[in-house]
């Protein structure tokens, strides 16, 4: 029985959680051994899981973040000890998702890794592998990432430093990612595997394959008729545009709901926003976007959104900013696509679903959804990555 072993810094929480998760299921269906080793959410998962460091390595990890720019190269111990593990386990075949998240120490991972022979999948759900410091850096338009980075103009965010060491991590992941001959670097977007074709990962085998969803979790619920057009849209995609999108409609009109919000946000809301806390339930999320007559996405930074995904899969048209690789997921008869910031924008987009009607985009909806979002099919694409790789040892 062939053994996978994912690393991701949650454990079946969130977008990336879940994407491992139902990746070790389908492994699982197929007889392998499946394992995840994560460092901090979790949910009850069917592989068998692995905690890496604890709760104060964390916290440690993001004060080095902070201080000294030190993010992905803290965690020490917890690595060391990840490091045991793999060797006991022995896995075929390690599938690295997101490895930054306050918890790993890649630079002592891949200085084990790169004297192993054990082939190496890496999904990449952001720019972080490539770059000196951000895991996005298209809201500030920079690309020292293909030369060099240096004196980065974004490190305030994600992970936020008050130092700047951005050419230093630059020149060690280039050095430590690139050295490992057997990568298989998978990009979940075609606007993201443009940037790895150029950047230092670009002598790796790399290829794309979409996230998927579970499209019998997420599909049209039955809905309760209203004489309002419902608009739904989740915390972390652009907020502040929500709320001045809200000045813009009218309030007998259209109703807006924000799902993820904490509850101090929820008390800041202007009058005419609803706001929801976070859900891990996928069914309480169904039903919220089935109810809903579009959702709106007015990102800034992601690769390839589930959301999109979701919302589609349950008959509802989506609304994106032109983002990254959220465009890449809608068509004409599923939705629209504005510009970063295009208030004006949305509200059109937002009128003309109003006047077509829901009903109007959600065959298309969901048919799209099935035809390429379906997670059997997208990561059944992995598996048989995995046994190629094996075929090939």
């Amino acid at each position: 029985m062939p053994t996978l072993l994912q690393i991701n810094s949650t454990a079946n929480w969130g977008s990336t959680g879940k994407i491992a998760e139902q990746i070790g299921e389908l492994a699982m269906q197929q007889g392998w051994e499946s394992y995840i080793a994560y460092g901090r959410n979790v949910n009850t998962s069917r592989s068998k899981l692995i905690k890496i460091g604890s709760k104060l390595s964390v916290y440690w990890h993001l004060i080095e973040s902070r201080l000294f720019d030190n993010h992905g190269l803290a965690s020490r111990w917890a690595t060391r000890k990840l490091i045991k593990q793999i060797k006991q386990i022995k896995p075929d075949i390690i599938h690295l998702h997101n490895i930054h998240g306050y918890y790993l120490n890649y630079k002592i991972l891949f200085n084990y890794l790169n004297k192993t022979n054990i082939p190496i999948v890496w999904t990449l759900h952001d720019c972080w592998t490539f770059t000196g410091h951000c895991a996005h850096f298209i809201s500030v338009d920079c690309d020292k990432w293909k030369t060099g980075c240096k004196k980065c103009q974004y490190g305030s965010v994600y992970p936020s430093a008050l130092t700047d060491f951005s050419e230093r991590n630059f020149q060690l992941k280039k050095r430590l990612f690139s050295k490992k001959k057997n990568t298989n670097i998978v990009a979940c977007s075609n606007w993201l595997h443009d940037f790895v074709s150029v950047s230092h990962l670009c002598c790796s085998r790399s290829m794309v394959i979409h996230n998927g969803i579970d499209i019998n979790v997420f599909s049209p619920r039955e809905r309760e008729e209203a004489n309002i057009t419902r608009i739904i849209a989740i915390s972390n995609k652009g907020l502040s545009d929500i709320c001045k999108l809200r000045e813009l409609l009218d309030n007998n009109s259209y109703e807006i709901t924000v799902i993820g919000l904490k509850q101090e946000e929820i008390n800041r809301l202007p009058a005419g926003i609803i706001g929801l806390p976070r859900t891990n339930s996928a069914d309480e999320l169904a039903n919220l976007y089935s109810q809903a007559d579009v959702f709106i996405n007015p990102t800034y930074a992601d690769t390839f959104p589930t959301t999109n995904l979701e919302a589609m899969a349950c008959g509802t048209p989506v609304i994106t900013y032109r983002t990254g690789g959220s465009p890449e997921s809608i068509t004409p008869e599923t939705g629209f696509v504005v510009e970063q910031g295009d208030i004006n924008g949305l509200v059109k987009a937002i009128e003309q679903i109003r006047s077509n009607g829901k009903q109007y985009y959600s065959a298309a909806c969901r048919k799209h959804a099935e035809e390429n979002f379906d997670k059997d099919k997208c990561f059944a694409k992995y598996i048989e990555l995995y046994n190629e790789i094996l075929s090939k040892r």
